[in-house]
């Protein structure tokens, strides 16, 4: 059986693609699926572990990183049973859902600071505007603004490495929408990895280097990584912490985390137990593994969405970009 360490070991040394926590072994054990993002993963890998322990190896629960995108694909296709996603299910992907006649819940699980690290050894970063990181990534940069000197005057003249979320990240797609404006549009030029280790690796062994990725990277790396605090432009730099997202000042880079069930196989009992475990518990594992957990209102409306098998999403295929809790709770409380 996978303990907590091992999972928060894997934030720290490598998350494992299409890793299964094992189980106890029992005759004929049913199989759930999940697949999806990357930084949704340790709140999802945590609940199955604990999930299989309590369960007594009646059911088997497989977690896959394919990227929130490379997730839906799979989930559209019938091919899992809930996808984890680190943004809203896209107007793309609902139509292929609807086109395979795949009806899903969709519920929010945690909050997220999604994090701009630099190295520790870069003494000359502390805090960055969203002006400067859309210098940095935005397509017109490309092969342009290579140096930390082109950024902002007084920043020395040093070579800057970029590392960044591959194009089925859901955490590209939001980052890319909050700070370019677009999403996926972005530069092409920099280290790109559906696995968040391989940025928390880049970044940590490179003076010159700037990357961005979920909140629980970042916790679990503190001493290898430095956090960059960002100003909106309201003239005051926050850094990312559960308390800025609670009380709404980390913008826009706040964010909720998803995970979406495939409304018929909601009907079965292994995924109707794992799912009540994972609502009943998500506020003390989502804090565990590094993010924030959302108010006992929004987990007694996820929970109330899944036994009336409410289908549908509250986002109309766009993103949420600067969206507070509290308007994402006025959201599903609509549903």
């Amino acid at each position: 059986m996978m303990s907590r360490k091992a999972i928060a070991s894997l934030l720290v040394a490598g998350a494992t693609i299409g890793l299964s926590v094992p189980a106890v072994r029992s005759q004929n054990p049913t199989t759930i699926r999940v697949d999806g993002s990357s930084t949704v993963f340790p709140i999802t890998e945590a609940v199955a572990e604990d999930f299989q322990k309590q369960n007594g190896g009646r059911t088997r629960v497989t977690v896959g990183i394919s990227g929130t995108g490379g997730g839906f694909k799979k989930f559209c296709r019938g091919e899992t049973e809930i996808s984890n996603a680190s943004r809203p299910i896209k107007a793309e992907e609902m139509e292929a859902c609807k086109s395979a006649g795949v009806q899903y819940i969709e519920m929010p699980v945690a909050y997220d600071a999604l994090t701009v690290v630099v190295n520790p050894r870069n003494n000359w970063v502390n805090s960055m505007t969203v002006a400067e990181l859309k210098k940095i990534w935005e397509p017109a940069a490309q092969g342009k603004i290579a140096n930390w000197s082109q950024v902002r005057q007084g920043f020395p003249n040093s070579p800057m490495k970029l590392y960044g979320p591959g194009a089925d990240s859901g955490t590209f797609e939001y980052f890319t929408e909050a700070v370019v404006g677009d999403a996926k549009s972005s530069r092409t030029d920099f280290t790109a990895s559906e696995d968040d280790n391989v940025l928390v690796q880049g970044v940590s062994r490179d003076r010159g280097a700037l990357g961005y990725f979920g909140y629980a990277y970042y916790e679990a790396n503190k001493n290898r990584l430095k956090a960059v605090a960002i100003d909106n432009g309201n003239g005051k730099a926050v850094l990312p912490s559960r308390e800025a997202v609670e009380n709404g000042t980390y913008q826009p880079l706040s964010r909720p985390l998803f995970i979406y069930v495939n409304a018929k196989a909601a009907s079965r009992d292994d995924v109707k137990q794992f799912i009540n475990y994972y609502i009943s518990n998500a506020p003390k594992l989502v804090s565990e593994v590094g993010y924030v957990a959302l108010p006992a209102r929004a987990y007694t409306l996820a929970s109330s969405h899944f036994q009336q098998n409410k289908v549908g999403t509250v986002f109309g295929g766009k993103e949420a970009v600067g969206l507070r809790i509290e308007e994402l709770l006025q959201r599903e409380a609509s549903l």
